[in-house]
């Protein structure tokens, strides 16, 4: 009978075989900027709609920059995710919790080094085990309805984080919900803030520097609210014909300008009362 004797480099090929894996491939659970669609696209797939009083104009090159998105942070490959954090820093429950899972010990031990962080700053570590490559921790305020002053910090939880990232050189950065799950902020006032802070970035001198602003949600409650508020902040483009409120005041584009600058040219004494009549509402 013959013999067939075991190859001695089979479990050596085996292991080759199960650790290669091509140069263009992704982990399964990785979510990559090419994979997040922009407000632009939602607003083509018309899961967004315009809205009836923006509450500024529209830009266009900000629909191709801000993007929505639903789904775990952890799983984010960006170059900075936000963390929703304690004044420790050291984890805790909520998305603070789960991204100290997953980038592991060594983000704890970083943070020990960082001696805490206030509400409303933020502090940039690593990302280790993540996807993402940094972190950026900013401490959001416990909602009290008779406290004036968390308004004040949860906008300063949007602006240093913004802040610190482009100081960093970063070209992402996803921002959770800030301080709407154990810390009870509304999450319609929150969303407003975390909207309009965005917004104000991007406007400012530093605003060419980001590349993708993300807001990132979990529950379809949350992404309802999103998908409500985004247009008033980002609004597409007007086309020809559509009929606007901004302001207070209505507006619609003609073939040669707006029709409050039409309702300006002299005409009958009749008309002038309409448009008198449309300015005071």
């Amino acid at each position: 009978m013959t013999r067939i004797c075991p190859n001695p480099l089979g479990p050596i090929l085996n292991l080759i075989m199960s650790t290669t894996t091509p140069s263009d491939s992704e982990p399964e659970d990785m979510v990559g900027l090419k994979d997040i669609p922009t407000i632009g696209d939602l607003f083509k797939k018309a899961i967004l709609h315009p809205a009836k009083k923006p509450r500024y104009q529209p830009q266009l090159s900000y629909l191709d920059r801000v993007s929505l998105w639903q789904g775990d942070i952890t799983k984010l490959q960006l170059d900075s995710i936000v963390n929703a954090a304690n004044k420790s820093l050291l984890g805790g429950g909520g998305v603070d919790g789960a991204i100290h899972r997953a980038a592991g010990r060594k983000l704890y031990e970083e943070c020990r080094t960082l001696h805490g962080c206030q509400t409303g700053e933020a502090k940039i570590t690593k990302g280790y085990n993540l996807h993402s490559s940094h972190i950026i921790h900013t401490v959001g305020p416990v909602y009290d309805v008779s406290d004036d002053a968390v308004k004040d910090e949860l906008e300063c939880c949007y602006r240093t984080s913004l802040d610190l990232a482009v100081k960093n050189a970063l070209k992402h950065i996803a921002f959770p919900s800030i301080s709407t799950g154990i810390y009870g902020y509304p999450i319609e006032e929150a969303t407003h803030i975390a909207l309009g802070e965005g917004r104000r970035f991007l406007e400012s001198d530093s605003g060419d520097k980001l590349d993708r602003l993300i807001y990132v949600v979990w529950s379809n409650a949350d992404k309802a609210v999103y998908e409500r508020l985004i247009p008033e902040y980002f609004p597409e483009p007007f086309e020809e014909g559509d009929e606007v409120q901004h302001e207070g005041e209505t507006e619609m584009t003609t073939d040669t300008g707006t029709k409050a600058e039409a309702e300006a040219e002299p005409g009958p004494k009749e008309d002038a009362g309409v448009a008198e009549r449309l300015v005071a509402d």
